[in-house]
């Protein structure tokens, strides 16, 4: 749906959420990072972050190694056991990082048996923009996020997933036809790019890549980009930001 109010958030709090971005990607990898890499996936330059890593390491919540940085005592005294960072907690900061770049409604989506969750997402702050409710769910076939979780599924549970579900068309440019799909499946393997075309909204294109922690599969980042603003260089980017996210994702 569009959603045309403004929703820019106050300059003031920037350096603030980006404290806040470090501190949780840099618990959340459990390893030392070099500052480059926290850089990279939090899309802060490296002239901003070296102040940040600074002031953080002086207060303990991060300890420094040579080039490298870890989580840090100072930690615990903000609580007594810091749990273990759920899927929602890891992926945040990455998916706040990605809407910051291109300013594209981004979102990650989970699987519930054959459909997709919106796990976490962040709204383009556009006046014309797609909105996604944390918590939707929506079938496989109509989202890029879901085409880059069927194309990651091993044979033998696609095939399930043919002669499981009655794919119903949101759109006229909705693909449904089992051989029609399994086609576009292919190509996503070939690519590792899941491309949805006004498959579920009209006038929304959606960019995808399926995400994988440990070697494991854990969902897929997606951007939902009006029609107006799509463009050969939009989708250079886009195409980009997720390829590189998702292989940062990827390293343990």
């Amino acid at each position: 749906m569009a959603d045309l109010s403004p929703n820019a958030a106050p300059a003031t709090v920037k350096s603030a959420m980006r404290t806040l971005d470090i501190i949780e990607y840099v618990v959340s990898r459990g390893r030392p990072l070099v500052a480059q890499e926290i850089a990279s996936a939090l899309g802060i330059p490296v002239s901003s972050l070296s102040y940040l890593l600074g002031t953080l390491v002086e207060r303990q919540y991060l300890t420094r190694d040579g080039r490298r940085y870890s989580a840090g005592p100072g930690l615990e005294r903000l609580q007594a056991h810091v749990p273990a960072f759920s899927l929602a907690e890891t992926v945040g900061p990455l998916v706040r990082t990605l809407r910051i770049q291109l300013n594209e409604t981004i979102s990650f989506f989970v699987r519930r048996g054959w459909e997709v969750e919106s796990l976490v997402t962040e709204t383009s702050e556009h006046a014309l923009r797609y909105a996604v409710a944390t918590g939707r769910h929506a079938p496989l076939h109509g989202f890029s996020a879901g085409k880059a979780l069927l194309a990651a599924m091993p044979d033998e549970e696609l095939n399930r997933y043919f002669a499981e579900t009655d794919r119903v068309p949101f759109t006229a440019t909705t693909i449904v036809e089992e051989g029609a799909l399994r086609a576009e499946i292919a190509r996503i393997r070939e690519s590792g790019i899941a491309h949805t075309r006004e498959e579920h909204t009209p006038g929304i294109y959606g960019i995808g890549r399926a995400a994988s922690i440990d070697g494991v599969v854990v969902g897929a980042f997606s951007f939902a980009i009006p029609f107006v603003r799509f463009d050969a260089e939009i989708e250079r980017r886009a195409t980009e930001l997720l390829i590189r996210t998702t292989d940062l994702l990827a390293i343990s």
